[in-house]
């Protein structure tokens, strides 16, 4: 295993008032190309859902990439070797999977032109590079005791649901909560990753409310978009006791965030990976 580091160019600046901004950004570049990258290989690749795969990467060689991943909703960039643009990825596993069985795992969807095609079309021992862990994740504890939050709303849309998966997952008390529902969004059930997973998140206390905005004829649940199908059926007994969990696309997230705040929620309570 090879760890390969960015170095950056000397700069030399004369920081003023007008430059601070400038500075900032240009230190900013130089910490993310100062960032080391792992190099690891891809163990599975399958389909998930309609443009979308599952992809596990074996980091057992860096047990130090691997212990990093300490929270639900954390990320890391992927890059390609002779590809120039990495793609960032949600880790869709729990972070005890990474420490017992030395991987990550990810839903990855397939773009046109983008670095995640490429990814997608690779196979079983082809070499990627994997940055250090991102992000600062889900905070549970904002929502925390169970007692005190006996309602959790989650929202996830498309690949969004990755980072959703590793929190139901990593296990933040839903048996102890009343009131735990997953708003999950897709085009059609084609396009609907982690169905297999349903029962089992099910039964971990996450009633999994299914959103589809192009269903087809024999589809009898909720239709349109997640928003829309919340809106419809809200049902907050106390929003003082209500904690939100938010990811996906980005419309979704505002106008849920809109809707939540109106309605009394704090939005110290509503909980992002970005």
């Amino acid at each position: 295993m090879s760890i390969r580091r960015l170095t950056p160019r000397h700069l030399s600046l004369h920081i003023n008032g007008n430059s601070r901004r400038r500075v900032s950004s240009v230190a900013a570049a130089v910490r993310q190309d100062t960032s080391v990258w792992s190099q690891a290989p891809l163990s599975q690749i399958e389909p998930a859902a309609e443009s979308l795969f599952n992809v596990t990467i074996d980091v057992s060689d860096s047990p130090d990439l691997a212990t990093s991943h300490t929270r639900p909703g954390q990320y890391l960039q992927l890059r390609i070797p002779d590809v120039e643009k990495p793609s960032f990825l949600a880790i869709a596993s729990p972070p005890s999977y990474a420490a017992a069985k030395g991987a990550f795992e990810f839903l990855v969807k397939s773009v046109a032109g983008s670095t995640a095609e490429l990814l997608c079309g690779l196979k079983e021992g082809d070499v990627v590079e994997l940055s250090q862990v991102m992000g600062n994740g889900f905070d549970i504890d904002r929502i925390a005791p169970p007692e005190k939050y006996p309602t959790v709303l989650i929202f996830g849309t498309g690949s969004g649901i990755s980072p959703i998966r590793s929190l139901i997952e990593s296990g933040f008390s839903a048996d102890r909560r009343s009131d735990v529902r997953l708003y999950y969004g897709a085009r059609n059930l084609k396009r609907m990753a982690y169905q297999e997973r349903f029962k089992d998140w099910e039964s971990s206390g996450v009633r999994i409310v299914p959103v589809l905005s192009q269903p087809d004829d024999s589809w009898t649940g909720e239709t349109g978009y997640v928003q829309a199908a919340f809106s419809r059926a809200k049902k907050i007994d106390s929003p003082l006791a209500t904690g939100v969990v938010l990811c996906g696309q980005k419309q979704m997230s505002e106008e849920v965030t809109s809707i939540l705040v109106a309605d009394g929620i704090s939005s110290e309570k509503i909980l992002k990976n970005f």
